[in-house]
């Protein structure tokens, strides 16, 4: 690259030189980062958000939507569900890629799926096709963008890796990972205030497909590589070392990683749950759909900033695994407030704050969670590592639905309730009694059988001369003050 120092942050390092010559210490004396990083973070986050707009396009005007389309509101909902339907099988083929072809081609491959079935979306609605024709149509824009969702959610760990120095990876993991709910927060603000405001279905559709344009032509023309020419730590020089089965194989004799894939896929489940199920358990004890709305707008805006602040308090202290405790810990009792008070009447405001306080213990786990997985699973790939716990995740989200609904009682009578008539008369006592309990249980195992060294802090430590003796309750923070100068800009 030309003019690359021009470009770039420098990172002296001052060795203690062992006494056999150390291969990976004599190629990584210098370590740079590139400011064509936050580029590229950036780009990862605009194609994040306008993937999880495509999916929950429809989803805040499902009667206008069918009514377009000619479709039951069953119909409707498979444009939602399709994501996890695809999400499941592909998710393999995705780390595969991700450590083998590079973060390049996945991001632009990504991009153009993302791109081609917002616009198929459109295409679909316009007057020259029949009427018949639109939702099959729309279903195979969806279903591309459906493909786009693995490419793109796994990537934030290994963007962070390769392109980011110690300091800094949770705080790039975070910044990505989060505008994946900013976006479901912006659909469910401008899709019912685009149609409310217009009356059109076609005008929603084009107005979403703009923003996936250029961001397809972001990443085509603006990312040029998948690692910089220099690494910004020793572990990013390493990575993805391990073959790809061969990785798949560690992380399942692998303990600690094992028990976060279950405990933490499990707080996915939960957090799918409360998502999809808000309004109709909401509204059996008169709580209008609108306030459903507000309370899962708190539920992501306080998500949002729960996780900023844990991000850097993480990139400051190294302490992945108590800030990981804690918050599922601080998690799972709001998860068992928000069972007891869902099932209350005239609660408003006590039901704001326990949403907002799930959202903001439970939402900023995800990205040091994934951060966590990396440090637990060293030296294989980053997106396998992350990706399991995702698919992990999907599984139990599947899973816990169906039981939830399952559980389901129909109520003698039910005068307050605001829902359609096929949800009127079902009682949400149990299933959020259930929820609660797998929440707890699970933040138990965690909390109790979780314990692991940083292995790749640790591998960073002993390619610059020094073997720490890294654990849960000890950090690199001296370590880097001691062995790193940075030089200027």
């Amino acid at each position: 690259m030309e003019n690359e120092d021009n470009l770039s942050d420098e990172f002296r390092v001052h060795v203690v030189i062992p006494s056999k010559p150390n291969p990976i210490l004599e190629k990584l004396i210098v370590f740079k980062v590139y400011k064509r990083r936050w580029f590229i973070l950036f780009v990862l986050c605009l194609l994040n958000c306008s993937n999880s707009m495509l999916w929950l396009t429809f989803a805040p005007v499902a009667d206008q939507s069918a009514q377009f389309m000619g479709v039951t509101l069953d119909q409707i909902n498979w444009l939602s569900i399709i994501y996890m339907v695809v999400a499941i099988p592909l998710s393999f083929g995705t780390t595969w890629m991700l450590d083998t072809l590079g973060l390049r081609i996945t991001l632009v491959l990504g991009s153009w799926l993302n791109m081609l079935g917002a616009v198929l979306r459109f295409v679909s609605v316009l007057g020259s096709l029949v009427s018949a024709a639109k939702f099959p149509v729309v279903m195979g824009g969806q279903t591309l963008c459906a493909l786009a969702q693995p490419l793109v959610i796994f990537t934030p760990t290994k963007l962070a890796a390769l392109w980011f120095p110690e300091h800094q990876r949770a705080t790039a993991n975070m910044i990505a990972s989060m505008s994946n709910p900013l976006g479901i927060l912006v659909a469910s603000i401008f899709s019912p205030m685009i149609v409310g405001t217009t009356n059109n279905i076609s005008s929603l559709l084009f107005i979403y497909a703009v923003p996936a344009a250029i961001i397809c032509f972001l990443a085509t023309v603006g990312i040029r590589d998948s690692s910089p020419p220099t690494p910004p730590s020793a572990s990013a020089e390493s990575s993805t070392s391990e073959p790809f089965l061969e990785g798949i194989m560690l992380l399942l004799r692998n303990k600690a990683y094992m028990i976060l894939l279950l405990c933490f896929g499990s707080g996915i489940a939960v957090f799918t749950c409360f998502s999809t199920l808000l309004e109709q358990i909401m509204c059996v004890r008169g709580y209008p759909n609108d306030f459903a709305g507000l309370c899962g707008g708190l539920f992501i805006v306080f998500g949002i900033v729960g996780a900023g602040f844990l991000g850097l308090y993480v990139d400051k202290t190294k302490k992945f695994i108590e800030a990981t405790k804690v918050n599922m810990s601080l998690s799972a009792l709001a998860c068992i407030a928000f069972s007891v008070v869902s099932q209350m009447r005239n609660q408003r405001i006590a039901l704001a704050v326990v949403c907002s306080l799930f959202g903001f213990f439970g939402f900023s786990i995800y990205p040091v969670a994934m951060e966590l997985s990396v440090e637990c699973s060293y030296p294989v790939g980053e997106a396998t590592s992350a990706g399991l716990i995702f698919i992990s995740g999907q599984i139990q989200s599947v899973i816990y639905i169906l039981l939830l609904q399952g559980l389901t009682k129909p109520m003698a009578d039910s005068p307050f309730s605001t829902c359609s008539a096929g949800d009127a008369s079902l009682s949400w006592r149990v299933p959020m009694l259930v929820m609660a309990g797998l929440c707890s249980a699970f933040t138990c195992c965690f909390v109790i059988f979780f314990h692991t060294e940083y292995r790749r802090l640790d591998a960073e430590a002993q390619a610059i001369g020094k073997k720490p003796t890294l654990t849960a309750c000890q950090t690199t923070s001296s370590l880097k003050k001691k062995h790193t100068v940075i030089s200027g800009l």
